[in-house]
This record gives C-alpha cells, sequence and structure tokens, in this order.
C-alpha cells in the first residue's frame, strides 16, 4: 500500500508542525523573545509548503508557484531563528554578518523564482534550483563548524536539528528527481516522506533547546531568590544597637529593594556586583558592631565600601576623593567604626541626589599634632538650601546619626575637646556644604 500524502503518518506530521507554529507565537507573545516569533513563522512557512501536496485540484496551480518561495520563506525565518537563539551576533559576528546576507539572498529569490517559473516554466527552475541546493548546502556545514565554538548544550542541539533536517530535505529533493518512480512503486513511499520525519526531528531538538534555556532561567531565578533571602537574613540577624549606632536601617532596607529590582530586572551583573559589595559591607559592621574603636585605616575601607554601593544606587552617581597626609598612621590612630557614614549619607542624599550636572564628594584627613581634622565637602546644593527642602524637613529623624556620632566621639576621647562643625560654602558660582570634624589623635 503505497504511503501517500494523505495517510496518517503525513496528517500527524502537518498538524505537529502547526501547533508548534502556534505554541511557540503563544510563548513569544509571552516572553517578547524574537527567535520563537522567527520560529513560529518558519514552521508556518513549513506547513503551508507541506499543505500543498493535499489541496484540492482548484489550488494545485497556486502552490506550484509558491512551492519554491514557501521553502525560501522557511529557511529566512530560519536563519532569523538561528542568529538571535545562537547569539551569533555576540559570539562569531564575522560569520553572522555573513547569515544576514544570505538571509536577504533567501529574501531577495523569492520574487525571482516566481518569474522564473513563469516565464521559462518550472523545469528550468527546477534545474536552478539543483545547482543552488548544494551551493546552500555547503553554506550550511560551514555555518556548522563555526557555531560549534559557541558554548553550549543548545548549540549541540541547534547543530544536530538542523543538519538532520538539511540532510532529509536534500535526500528528498534527490529523490523526487532521480528515483521517485522506484520510491512509488517498489517502496511504496513518497520521497517528501523524508523531509516531513526531518522537519519534526528537526522540532524535537528545538524543544530540547527551549527546555535547557528553562531550566537555566529558572535555575538563575532561585539563584537569585536563594541571594536575596540570604541578604535579608543577614539583615534581620544585625543587632539593633549597631544598627542605631553605626548605621541607619534605611540603607539597610533601601539596599535589598535595589537587589530585588536588579533580580527583577534579570540584570544579573549589576546584582552580583552589588550584592558582592553590599556582603562585604555587611560582614564588616558585623565584625565591628562590638567593638567601640576600630582603626581609621579600617574604617575608611568600610566607608569606601558604602560610597561604592551609594554611587550605584544614586542617579548619574558621583565622584569620591580622599587625602590623607603622609604623615598620619592610619593603621595606629582608633576611632568609632563608621563615625563618618553619617556625614556622608547627608552628603548624598540631601546634598547631591537633587543637584543636576557633575556631583563630587571629597575627604581631606590632615594632621594636625595632636588632633586629626576631617573635612568632608560636598559640591551638593548646600545645607541652607537643604533644610528648607520638604523631604528633608520630613526627614528630621536622620539627624541622629550625625548627633550620635558626635557623642561616641566625645564619650570616646572623654574630657578632650571634640569639634563638630557643619557650614554652607555656597557662593554665586557654586554650592555645596562642608563638614569639619576635629578630635584627638591619641585617645
Amino acid at each position: 500500500m503505497l504511503l501517500d500524502y494523505h495517510n496518517e503518518l503525513f496528517a500527524l506530521i502537518r498538524g505537529a508542525v502547526l501547533v508548534l507554529s502556534i505554541t511557540y507565537l503563544f510563548i513569544f507573545s509571552q516572553s517578547k523573545k524574537k527567535e520563537y516569533l522567527f520560529y513560529s513563522l518558519y514552521l508556518i512557512s513549513l506547513f503551508l509548503f507541506f499543505l500543498k501536496y493535499i489541496v484540492s485540484q482548484a489550488f494545485i496551480p497556486v502552490f506550484q508557484f509558491l512551492n519554491y518561495p514557501l521553502q525560501l520563506t522557511a529557511y529566512f525565518f530560519y536563519i532569523l531563528f538561528a542568529r538571535n537563539i545562537l547569539q551569533t551576533q555576540k559570539f562569531v559576528p564575522n560569520w553572522d554578518q555573513l547569515l544576514v546576507l544570505v538571509s536577504k539572498i533567501f529574501l531577495a529569490f523569492i520574487p525571482v523564482f516566481v518569474v522564473v517559473q513563469f516565464v521559462f516554466g518550472k523545469l528550468i527552475l527546477d534545474k536552478l534550483i539543483f545547482i543552488l541546493v548544494p551551493i546552500f548546502t555547503v553554506f550550511s556545514f560551514l555555518s556548522y563548524i563555526v557555531i560549534a565554538k559557541i558554548k553550549g548544550k543548545h548549540v549541540k542541539f541547534f547543530i544536530i536539528g538542523s543538519m538532520i533536517f538539511i540532510l532529509s530535505a536534500n535526500l528528498s529533493l534527490i529523490v523526487e528527481v532521480l528515483f521517485k518512480n522506484y520510491f512509488i512503486s517498489k517502496l511504496q513511499i513518497q520521497p517528501i516522506l523524508f523531509m516531513h520525519v526531518g522537519a519534526i526531528l528537526e522540532t524535537l531538538m528545538v524543544a530540547l533547546i527551549v527546555g535547557t534555556q528553562l531550566r537555566y532561567q529558572e535555575r538563575k531565578r532561585l539563584k537569585a531568590e536563594y541571594l536575596l533571602d540570604l541578604k535579608t537574613k543577614e539583615k534581620a540577624n544585625l543587632q539593633m544597637t549597631a544598627l542605631q549606632s553605626q548605621m541607619d536601617p534605611h540603607f539597610l532596607y533601601n539596599s535589598l529593594n535595589s537587589i530585588n529590582n536588579f533580580v527583577l530586572q534579570n540584570d544579573k551583573e549589576k546584582a552580583s556586583d552589588y550584592i558582592t559589595k553590599f556582603s562585604r559591607l555587611i560582614r564588616e559592621i558585623l565584625n565591628n558592631s562590638s567593638n567601640i574603636t576600630i582603626t581609621l585605616a579600617k574604617e575608611l575601607g568600610i566607608l569606601n565600601l558604602y560610597i561604592k554601593l551609594e554611587q550605584i544606587r544614586i542617579n548619574d552617581g558621583f565622584d569620591y576623593f580622599l587625602t590623607v597626609d603622609d604623615s598620619l598612621d592610619i593603621n595606629k590612630i582608633e576611632v568609632p567604626p563608621l563615625f563618618l557614614q553619617p556625614f556622608v549619607e547627608n552628603a548624598i542624599w540631601h546634598g547631591l541626589a537633587n543637584k543636576q550636572g557633575k556631583k563630587k564628594i571629597t575627604l581631606h584627613i590632615y594632621d594636625e599634632g595632636k588632633n586629626i581634622r576631617c573635612e568632608l565637602i560636598d559640591n551638593g546644593i548646600g545645607i541652607n538650601k537643604t533644610m528648607n527642602d520638604h523631604s528633608y524637613l520630613k526627614g528630621k529623624h536622620k539627624s541622629f546619626g550625625v548627633k550620635a556620632t558626635e557623642d561616641r566621639i566625645k564619650l570616646l576621647h572623654k574630657n578632650a575637646k571634640v569639634y563638630l562643625i557643619i557650614e554652607d560654602i555656597s557662593n554665586h558660582n557654586s554650592s555645596g556644604t562642608k563638614v569639619t570634624l576635629k578630635f584627638p589623635k591619641n585617645r
């Protein structure tokens, strides 16, 4: 019995191709990833090509003209799918340019084939196809060699699936032209069956690619959630006394929100960078939360971590410059942990956040014999303007950190004099605030 086009196997394959094309179109509508759209259009073109074998007599002349154009359309969308799923523009940019050129050639050949068949007839067009098919086949295999350099299981699945389909399509063409009578009369098989089987096997490979990608995205999501949960637990485990005296709790809350936003935006690099810096800062705070003092060198290192986090969070960022007198041995000078942080926070969020243009904070640490003088200068809007700002008035409780710092330094040095001066240094050419903190070098 002849395995003809109306056989259940042919019908099953056609139905599977149609269903898959709709499925990938739905996936595209949810994910907005172009590779799924291109693959859906490829399958739709392939389905219409397969449809020509079962249409009524009235539509046969139409499908004779659409025979090769439909195949070219399918291959055009398949190249676009390959470029997106394999990210050839990123990993093999030179070959990607060639893929773009070939896709344009396929597109240009569509009207050419229609004209050639209309003017010269189908036999001439078949001969032209027999010349072009080996060329494109060789190009395909050269492409596999190049893209094999790209890492990932999805690349292997793509090469296997694509190779199966190309070989089966070539086999169908060769049998159709040279051995059609033998296959039909002796083997009871229509030559186009090879292409049908190759197509369904190729879709299975793409399904494996999609499965691999979904598993990768799921692992990445779970890892991000784990890291976020880990940082949330670290926040919960911080001692309340350390929070009140050393770090504004709003900073910790906002930092976790920033991490969450990076995770939701799928910005893996920023999230990873932020989490790394945040973890180091939290670890340093925990390590020193029970210490009355730490070295000035360690204090400046922790302050630098804090500033790097704020540089990521604040719009357009800001520059930070630190200068320390060479005569100071900052590894021997003891200071309260994070005693400068409240001043830096005020400079950032009340001075720089509302400023347009280039933003800068400079910290100078001077050696004045028995004393140390710290000058923190920002080019923000100025303390006078800040104090009239609604957001500042609404958040006056934040001044607790500044007051606590002054009290801690005074307590550390007992009866010695500690000076804290905050002044607006704005003039008609510039604006800014300067914080001057002076305290004894030794306890």
